[in-house]
């Protein structure tokens, strides 16, 4: 197992994107917009493959502007290796009674995966 990508909410995608660009070295795809969902991201990809997610969503947005902001982390990609090994350890984490999120599907962006909660809350996308 490795991490796949960290993903990070922002108010300012481009500038979040040209601070990394430039401080980094890293390179960046071709920005994802959904309009159904009104969300935008780049990947953000080191030469070592590890890969961070700038994220970007109007009504996030407005909620990072106000008292109880949800900045920063949004959840860790952890690739599995197969889709069915995305499928066996979302039963095991369910069996084990923890939360799962988002039952395994192939996502807007081309990903195979489920999202889990930590026992803290924190989200964990399970990649193939």
């Amino acid at each position: 197992m490795k991490i796949e990508h960290v993903a990070i909410w922002t108010k300012d995608l481009e500038k979040m994107r040209s601070f990394y660009l430039t401080f980094f070295d890293v390179h960046s795809n071709q920005l994802y917009f959904n309009p159904k969902k009104e969300f935008s991201s780049y990947f953000l990809s080191f030469e070592s493959g590890a890969r961070i997610e700038l994220m970007y969503k109007p009504d996030v947005s407005k909620m990072l502007e106000t008292d109880h902001p949800r900045s920063g982390l949004a959840h860790i990609a952890i690739s599995v290796g197969s889709r069915e090994k995305v499928d066996l350890l979302t039963e095991e984490i369910r069996n084990a009674g923890h939360k799962i999120l988002g039952e395994p599907r192939i996502t807007g962006d081309g990903y195979y995966e489920s999202v889990v909660s930590d026992p803290e809350g924190n989200l964990i996308e399970i990649t193939e």
